[in-house]
Formats: structure tokens, C-alpha cells, sequence
């Protein structure tokens, strides 16, 4: 009893190594690796340490180089330390070979991500969505998985094909795969079902890198109590609800975060989330100012959906939330260094971003409820837009109830 309570101490802390290319500098590996010990963080684990090595690229055998290798394997062995986490992808060469060096748990960044994933999967739809994500990342890492790699024991009764027990187990995992695909596609069609039956109403969805704050804004704004909190991936399943600002009502989306480095069948297994996105009409990316890299974190999801919901022309308002959070380092007047992204001003950026997004996007918080009510006008002017386009009619009753309120 005794030894399975350290092993379970072990298991709870961790170390992450992260590469410095020259197409991820200093900076961005190090933004990359403090996101990943968010990751571990939000799965239940303890980041005790960094370790950074520069390469050209990664270590085809062992990820790293062997020198770092043996550095790694000292600092774990030191500490009892129960897990190493990779930011990056391994190859299940690389898993064999690192895991024989340092023997403890190895982790890369996807495998994290599928760890918090099958943790927060609540519907039964999100968790076929996990699981068929899970057993396709299994797939080409079965030969770390196993140490019975014989042929299976002859003898009276065991005769047989003499298949190896790797082939056994790729062909019951290929079946799994291909029967929660069967059980997906199932899904995805009651869902595109219900998106149908939901009529003509304008459809606006939330969208934007993981822990911005997109299910904090659906409880304001349509008064419900999807769950929120500051961890990443938070909420896996898409939530559906109706929203009406001064008579006027339209379908509220909240989607599951984006985040870097996610695999692409990742994405895929989450399509009915993506066809949301890609059936809505107006999209509100939310953006977490506070965050060093808030502006690389609003390329990455402008990208993805650009790449897998179609979304490139579609109406969007971006709102930067969190100000209440925004920190910025003031230059004294004799410090002729260049400025850094640390010392631009809230009002700067406020400037900025209005001029480059030609004033479709909004500075809130929305935990204070700080400027809510104006994103709630711009909403509602953007979904009247689109209201009118689609029911003409219409534009002669908005207007007849403007001119009341102004009489």
C-alpha cells in the first residue's frame, strides 16, 4: 500500500522539454512550453522544471540529443520524478527509445491533450468524439504498448494462422475506430437534423483559442450556466441556446478552444463542432488581451478555421477580453531601447486593433461585466443586419420600433 501512495506522488509531478529551431525561437518555445505546463496543469500533474535544448531539428532516435538525454534522465532520477512531458509530437521510435532511457511515464503534447480530453468529455457524444481520437493516436504506437511481441505460444489447441499478437491488436483497434466512425457519422446526422429543425434564426457562435473566456460570455449573454473555469478545455461540448437583445432573437453557439500543434484528426473528430462554426452566420472571436501571445493565438484560430469551417469572409466581431487582467511595463523617458509588446498601453492597442479590424471588435471583461452592454448593441446591429437580408419585411417593423423608442 505503502509503495503504490509514492507511486501515485511520483505520478503527479512532471518535467517538460521543449526545442529551441530556428523556426521556433527562444521566445515562442518558451510561450509553447509554458502552455503545456498549463496542460499538465489543468490534467492534474506538478511541472517542476523546463528543460530547452537548440537543434536544427528534432532528434530522429531520441527527440533530443543524447546529452540532454542523460541530463534529463539525472534531474528524474534525482527527484522521483514520474512523468516527462514533450511539447512536440514523438514518433513511436522516439517514445521506445526515450522511455528505455529514462523509465517513467513519457507524455507529448497530443497525448496531454487527449488525457484532459477524455477527462472533460461529459455528453456521449464528446466522448465518442475522444474516443475515436484516442484510438486513432493509438494506432501507430501499438509496438511501445506491448511486450509480448511473440508469436503466440503453440502447442495442443493454440495452432493456428500464427498471427503476432500486435496484428491481433491493430485489427481490434481498426475495428473500434471504424465502428465509432459509423457511430459519429450517426451522431453528426441527428446534429445536422437539429440544425435544421432550429429554422431560419440568425446563428451566431463563439469561437477563439482555449480559456479566453467564450463560456463565461454565453452565461452572460444568454443567462444560462454552461461551465466555466480557468483551466483549458473547459467545456468539450457545443452549446446551443437562444438569445434575444431588444426583441430581437438569434441562436447562441458556445464551441470547444482552438489551441497550437492540434493534430489534424483531432479536428476531424470533432466535426460537428466545426460544422457549427461552419453554418453559423456571425462569429464572435474572443481574444484573452491579457495574454503575452494574444496576437499569435489569434492567427492560429483564424487560420484553423479558415482551413476547416470555411469561415474565410464570414461576418465576425472580435472581442479582446479580460482588460481587467491587461498589464503593460511603462519605458522611462531615458530608456532608448526599442518597445516591446510589454510596454504598449491598453488605449495603444485599443487604437490599433479598431483601426486594422475597421471597428468590428470590442474591449471587455467579462467576468466584471466592463463593456458588455456595448458588445450586446454591436451584436445586436450585426445580427439586424443579417435578420433584414434574410426576412426584408422585417426591416419595416426594426424600423417602426426605432422610431418608437425615439419618439
Amino acid at each position: 500500500m505503502k509503495d503504490l501512495i509514492i507511486s501515485e506522488a511520483k505520478s503527479e509531478t512532471a518535467v517538460l522539454v521543449g526545442l529551441i529551431t530556428p523556426q521556433q525561437g527562444e521566445f515562442k518555445a518558451r510561450e509553447y512550453l509554458d502552455e503545456l505546463a498549463f496542460l499538465a496543469e489543468t490534467a492534474g500533474a506538478v511541472p517542476v522544471k523546463q528543460f530547452f535544448q537548440r537543434l536544427d531539428q528534432p532528434n530522429s532516435v531520441t527527440f533530443v540529443g543524447s546529452g540532454k538525454l542523460e541530463e534529463i534522465r539525472e534531474y528524474v532520477e534525482e527527484h522521483e520524478i514520474g512523468m516527462v512531458l514533450f511539447d512536440d509530437d514523438l514518433s513511436p521510435k522516439q517514445l521506445r527509445n526515450i522511455e528505455k532511457e529514462l523509465q517513467v511515464k513519457i507524455l507529448d503534447r497530443t497525448s496531454l491533450i487527449l488525457d484532459i480530453f477524455a477527462k472533460r468529455a461529459q455528453s456521449a457524444h464528446a466522448k465518442v468524439q475522444v474516443e475515436l481520437a484516442q484510438y486513432q493516436y493509438l494506432l501507430p504506437r501499438l509496438t511501445r504498448l506491448w511486450t509480448h511481441l511473440e508469436r503466440q505460444r503453440g502447442g495442443i489447441g493454440m495452432r493456428g494462422p500464427g498471427e503476432t499478437q500486435i496484428e491481433t491488436d491493430r485489427r481490434i483497434i481498426l475495428d473500434k475506430i471504424s465502428k465509432l466512425k459509423e457511430e459519429l457519422k450517426r451522431v453528426d446526422k441527428q446534429k445536422s437534423t437539429q440544425r435544421k429543425n432550429r429554422g431560419k434564426m440568425v446563428r451566431v457562435a463563439l469561437v477563439g483559442y482555449t480559456n479566453v473566456g467564450k463560456s463565461t460570455m454565453m452565461n452572460i449573454l444568454s443567462k444560462s450556466d454552461v461551465f466555466a473555469e480557468n483551466k483549458l478545455f473547459a467545456t468539450l461540448d457545443t452549446t446551443v441556446r437562444k438569445v434575444i437583445i431588444d426583441n430581437l432573437p438569434f441562436l447562441l453557439t458556445d464551441t470547444v478552444g482552438f489551441i497550437r500543434k492540434l493534430p489534424t484528426h483531432l479536428v476531424e473528430s470533432f466535426k460537428s463542432t466545426l460544422d457549427e462554426v461552419r453554418e453559423a452566420d456571425l462569429l464572435i472571436h474572443v481574444v484573452d488581451i491579457s495574454h503575452p501571445g494574444f496576437a499569435d493565438q489569434f492567427e492560429v484560430v483564424n487560420r484553423t478555421l479558415n482551413e476547416t469551417c470555411e469561415a474565410d469572409g464570414k461576418p465576425m466581431i472580435v472581442v479582446f477580453n479580460k482588460i481587467d487582467a491587461y498589464n503593460h511595463i511603462p519605458k522611462d523617458e531615458d530608456d532608448l531601447t526599442p518597445r516591446t509588446a510589454e510596454n504598449i498601453t491598453l488605449e495603444e492597442l485599443q487604437t490599433s486593433w479598431s483601426g486594422k479590424l475597421k471597428g468590428d471588435c470590442m474591449f471587455i471583461s467579462a467576468k466584471q461585466r466592463e463593456n458588455m452592454e456595448e458588445l450586446k448593441e454591436l451584436m445586436y446591429e450585426r445580427v439586424k443586419e443579417i435578420h433584414v437580408t434574410r426576412f426584408p419585411y422585417n426591416d419595416f417593423l426594426f424600423n417602426s420600433y426605432e422610431q418608437q423608442d425615439i419618439d
